[in-house]
């Protein structure tokens, strides 16, 4: 139900509280309900006030300690205290002005001492300041400060701008620096794949190297044995011409358009065979050293 009024009586809202006059002069606060007034004695009704929750939003402008200007929207919850509601009727013309001009003059005082970082890591302070501010002043006047949200903080365009490129350009040195990382352990790893191949090749080619040897060596003593009179340098002279012209035969046959020189004739046959036979026993001796 609303206010009703007739010229004797009237009715208050629940969420409001009148002020009643005598003769222009304050004569009490009607709370919700019922109430008689007596015109005949000078009574009547001065005004009504709100005791809901009322919401200003101050938007401000004003500058960093890094030279930045920045916006600051910022909500403040208030009502009327209903004690105190003749203060809040006689006392302020227009309550929402003079908030307002709190609101900037104690924001203004305290954010020039910010930079901008420090203004969005500590806008909790600066909403804090205001509101105890307010709190201070305007419960003299018969209002209650309620709550006070930093809503917003806007800085100019082009700051803004700057700070994405530099967060943009934060990220993708942070990237280069994960993909030079990577790079380098796939370098590390490729390396030491690599020198374990190579190893293991030659572990390879010696083992077939002496593979090559024993076998070798097992046909010279079996030749030796079942043919009398030969010496094991003259099998090694033999098995050394029949693998030299065996190795001719295959370049031969051998379907790739590849040209090779080597020297031929019985000379170099001789010398062939000595050079295969001395890298035989230099095999041999280091397998007899590394046992």
């Amino acid at each position: 139900m609303g206010n009703t009024f007739c010229f004797f009586c009237g009715c208050i809202g629940q969420s409001h509280v009148a002020v009643v006059e005598r003769w222009g002069r304050f004569e009490r606060l009607a709370l919700p309900g019922f109430h008689f007034f007596n015109p005949y004695a000078g009574e009547f009704l001065a005004g009504l006030l709100s005791t809901r929750l009322s919401f200003l939003d101050v938007r401000i402008e004003t500058k960093t300690k890094d030279n930045v200007f920045v916006q600051l929207l910022c909500s403040i919850h208030y009502r009327v205290i209903k004690e105190n509601a003749d203060d809040a009727f006689y006392e302020l013309q227009n309550p929402q002005e003079q908030i307002q001009a709190y609101v900037f003059d104690v924001t203004r005082a305290l954010v020039p001492r910010m930079t901008l970082d420090q203004l969005f890591e500590q806008k909790g302070e600066v909403a804090k300041a205001v509101l105890d501010e307010l709190e201070k002043v305007m419960g003299a006047y018969g209002y209650s400060i309620e709550h006070i949200l930093m809503v917003d903080i806007v800085p100019d365009p082009a700051v803004r701008k700057a700070m994405n490129e530099i967060n943009a350009a934060q990220r993708m040195q942070l990237a280069s620096v994960y993909k030079g990382e990577a790079e380098k352990v796939l370098q590390v790893k490729r390396a030491e794949a690599e020198a374990e191949s190579k190893y293991l090749g030659g572990v390879g080619v010696a083992r077939q190297r002496q593979a090559i040897t024993d076998g070798l060596r097992e046909n010279i003593l079996n030749f030796s044995h079942k043919v009398e009179g030969t010496s094991a340098k003259e099998v090694m002279d033999l098995i050394m011409v029949t693998q030299y012209f065996d190795t001719i035969k295959d370049l031969g046959n051998s379907s790739k358009n590849t040209t090779v020189f080597i020297p031929h004739g019985p000379g170099h046959v001789r010398d062939i065979t000595h050079q295969i036979r001395m890298g035989m026993m230099e095999a041999a001796t280091a397998h007899v050293n590394s046992e």
